[in-house]
């Protein structure tokens, strides 16, 4: 057995997740701390709607995780999160956004989010989720 390779981590299958948020500075934080925290792969990203759906639509658009935030450069993460559902439904849907009001997450759960956390109180449970999904193999 190779000693710099941990069993552990060379068992354990790569998650993958697209990211849609639309502030620089919160996007490259989140996908360094999946990256560095999670061995997270981040197969891309989003600021606005737009660019969220074209890629969607793409041939290329599996992963196992979308992390969405509701406000966005233009649009809004709730027409990517419902379009998501749609499009690729065994994906699973997360919302991250400083507005995870009792109206809003209700909300983004009947359009089909699986879950709903606050960015500013709940990047540790986040965290937990993603540790949580399973990879899915078909996404490779």
């Amino acid at each position: 057995m190779n000693p710099s390779v941990d069993p552990l981590s060379a068992a354990r299958p790569t998650l993958s997740c697209f990211l849609v948020e639309d502030s620089p500075v919160i996007r490259e934080n989140l996908i360094a701390t999946f990256e560095e925290m999670l061995g997270m792969r981040v197969v891309g990203c989003a600021e606005d709607e737009q660019a969220a759906l074209r890629w969607l639509q793409g041939p290329d658009s599996s992963c196992d995780l979308m992390i969405i935030d509701i406000f966005l450069k233009t649009g809004t993460g709730l027409e990517v999160l419902s379009h998501a559902k749609a499009l690729r439904p065994g994906m699973k849907l997360v919302v991250l956004s400083n507005y995870a009001t009792t109206e809003m997450r209700r909300r983004c759960l009947l359009l089909g989010a699986d879950r709903v956390f606050d960015k500013s109180a709940e990047l540790e449970e986040l965290l937990a989720y993603c540790e949580s999904v399973p990879e899915n193999p078909s996404h490779q």
